[in-house]
């Protein structure tokens, strides 16, 4: 591995892609989240694109989320859809409707609709996007998860991935090629570094989780890690860049 002089190195190129993005009212948060103000942070932060979701979709009205989502869908705006995971019945004519709008990312909120674990209805929304070839944004312990979401060829994101639980994500990436996580939470001096060494870099990807976090300390990180350039310029949006050429 190089080893870079923290004190001479400047930061890299633009972010390319962001994948945990949302914009919208957020009852526990007191910041602007209207998309305008969203989009001026993400361009402030120097990121170019990002996948966005409005949180109408997970907190109160799937259907209008989504519209609000696809309303918001421009150059530099990808469209992420999501489901409500207590409501499962009849999921797949809703996928098959996002999927017809372009739409190939679904975000599983399980932490704000209260699932605790993969329970039957999670898992026929997971069979139901996997057959539709969408990209799985998955929040939460990616420990409870992950075992459930194995096997199955499938391409997920991991958007709550914990330096502390980073071992066990590492022991699931060894198999599962299709895993990746956000570099968001690792915060140790070391954990991109970690990822890169033992699965590599194709096993992460850029995601802030603007506006309800800061996104200087993250994108500081990646542009300062001690890996190489194409390893960075894979974290940064070539790894997001190829998953959505892939699905597409």
């Amino acid at each position: 591995m190089p080893v870079y002089d923290w004190q001479t190195r400047t930061p890299a190129e633009d972010i390319e892609y962001d994948v945990d993005v949302l914009f919208g009212a957020w009852p526990s948060h007191p910041a602007d989240t209207d998309l305008a103000t969203v989009r001026e942070r993400l361009t402030t932060a120097g990121i170019r694109r990002a996948l966005v979701i409005s949180t109408r979709g997970a907190l109160f009205d799937a259907a209008a989320g989504n519209t609000e989502t696809l309303a918001a869908e421009a150059e530099d705006l990808i469209p992420v859809g999501t489901v409500d995971l207590r409501d499962a019945v009849g999921v797949g004519e809703r996928l098959d409707e996002l999927v017809a709008a372009g739409v190939r990312c679904l975000r599983l909120f399980t932490v704000q609709q209260g699932v605790q674990q993969p329970t039957p209805a999670y898992l026929h929304v997971v069979e139901e996007a996997c057959t539709r070839g969408m990209v799985l944004l998955q929040d939460g312990d990616p420990r409870r998860f992950g075992q459930a979401l194995a096997g199955r060829g499938a391409e997920v994101i991991f958007l709550d991935l914990h330096v502390y639980l980073l071992t066990d994500f590492l022991l699931m990436a060894r198999d599962e090629p299709g895993f990746r996580a956000t570099s968001r939470m690792l915060s140790s001096p070391d954990g991109i570094e970690r990822v890169v060494e033992t699965v590599g870099a194709h096993h992460l990807v850029f995601g802030s989780r603007t506006p309800f976090v800061d996104i200087s300390p993250q994108t500081l990180r990646l542009r300062y890690a001690r890996i190489t350039d194409d390893d960075r310029a894979l974290i940064a949006g070539g790894n997001v860049q190829a998953l959505l050429e892939k699905v597409a």
